[in-house]
């Protein structure tokens, strides 16, 4: 199979696109809303609206978390041709070659991201519940909840990167569900329509039993306890609820009820594994942003990289960039694989967590020391690489810690269960 590197031509001017929202939207405000912490950004509305017209209209796929899902491998098969179906970009290849809507958000979150992570994850109905949502729900609930702003609500104070610790219970009563429990950490939590609620159906059956149900965010059973105070994404809100005999009509479970030992949690992961090259997407953005800013100031300053050259021979402030630069690519194509993967039906959380590690990671390190490098002004407020640097320590957190996806990883090359290696 023919692997090409650049960006699918069908992809081109959305790429364009959400640098140039990056660019005249985010940026400007970026500082703004860093300092007005848990202020929304009206700012964001109109561009929200427009982008829910390109996606009905048919104008852009994947400009938001609604692009993600998991395809099927016969859909494909049956017409790989189709629009989206990247026919032209699989030249040399399988016939079946798919660039969709996972790779295309993608795409996007990078570009948008190197403009503002805590913007994009303010952005209207464009959230990891959406991505949820996309992931899991069947024709009936996407149709009825489309439109509809949805926080993730996963994590719980002793549930954190072990999500199948969840003790938020769900129990039938009629024709409703009701639910208790508290949920922390809900990114877009205070702003959002519906919030996408991790529950155990039975907590004596484990993994199996936890499911996703959609509660409205008006719910009187939904109580909003706080909101949080964070290092960095200050322009996203980031909620902490209590639910007390939360009641939701039964067809708000996504999925079916059934209780089944061997699939394991498999709605979670399959979330996981469409959602975390997105983190990881947002990541890479990060991380380029710091990289080119830093090449900036480092060329006001007479430093200039030389790519043609050895690293041995430039100043160590030059090697340095390239070493990381040589980081930032490989984050980047992992994190391409794993949404490609994920167009073309094919298992990919093993490339998932691998995209998610190495981002979240480079991120970090990237970020960090381009402010080294770039001594006081990077520091400073005059620039924007210290926000970058906080901003970008939670990339490496949420969808699984740096230190969950490198057990998910060994597990998988290894061969061994959860109950094998913890």
């Amino acid at each position: 199979m023919t692997v090409n590197l650049e960006i699918p031509r069908k992809f081109e001017r959305l790429t364009e696109q959400a640098h140039r929202v990056a660019t005249d939207v985010f940026r400007p405000i970026s500082r703004k809303y860093d300092r007005a912490e848990h202020s929304y950004p009206k700012e964001l509305d109109m561009l929200a609206a427009v982008i829910d017209g390109m996606e009905e209209g048919g104008g852009t796929a994947g400009a938001g978390a609604r692009g993600v899902r998991r395809e099927r491998p016969e859909q494909e098969d049956a017409n790989p041709a189709a629009p989206g179906g990247g026919a032209e970009e699989a030249a040399g290849s399988d016939a079946a070659n798919r660039n969709g809507g996972n790779l295309a958000t993608a795409l996007s979150v990078m570009e948008l991201c190197w403009g503002d992570v805590g913007l994009l994850l303010s952005m209207p109905r464009q959230g990891l519940g959406n991505a949820a949502i996309a992931s899991v729900a069947n024709a009936e609930q996407q149709e009825r909840f489309a439109g509809r702003w949805a926080a993730m609500a996963i994590t719980e104070p002793a549930a954190g990167s072990d999500s199948a610790a969840i003790r938020t219970t769900a129990v039938l009563e009629g024709d409703e569900y009701v639910l208790n429990g508290e949920k922390i950490f809900v990114t877009a939590g205070e702003r959002a329509d519906l919030l996408v609620v991790w529950a155990t159906l039975d907590p004596s059956k484990g993994r199996a039993a936890i499911k996703p149900f959609i509660v409205e965010r008006d719910d009187p059973g939904l109580v909003l306890e706080r909101l949080e105070h964070k290092l960095g994404i200050r322009a996203s809100d980031t909620a902490d609820f209590r639910l007390e005999n939360c009641r939701v009509p039964k067809e708000n479970l996504l999925g079916g009820p059934e209780v089944e030992p061997a699939k394991s949690f498999a709605g979670a992961m399959q979330t996981f594994d469409n959602t975390r090259p997105l983190v990881a997407a947002m990541a890479v953005g990060l991380a380029r942003a710091c990289l080119e800013e830093t090449q900036r100031l480092l060329g006001e300053a007479g430093i200039a990289v030389d790519y043609d050259g050895s690293p041995h021979s430039q100043p160590a402030a030059a090697a340095e960039l390239l070493a990381m630069e040589a980081d930032y690519e490989a984050a980047r194509l992992l994190t391409l694989e794993a949404a490609w993967m994920a167009d073309n039906g094919k298992p990919n959380s093993l490339q998932a967590s691998m995209a998610k590690a190495k981002a979240g990671r480079t991120a970090t390190d990237i970020a960090l020391r381009c402010v080294e490098l770039c001594g006081a002004i990077g520091y400073g407020e005059s620039e924007l690489l210290e926000k970058w640097a906080r901003d970008a320590k939670i990339l490496d957190l949420f969808e699984g810690t740096q230190q969950i996806q490198l057990l998910i990883v060994a597990r998988q090359v290894l061969g061994k269960t959860s109950a094998d290696l913890r």
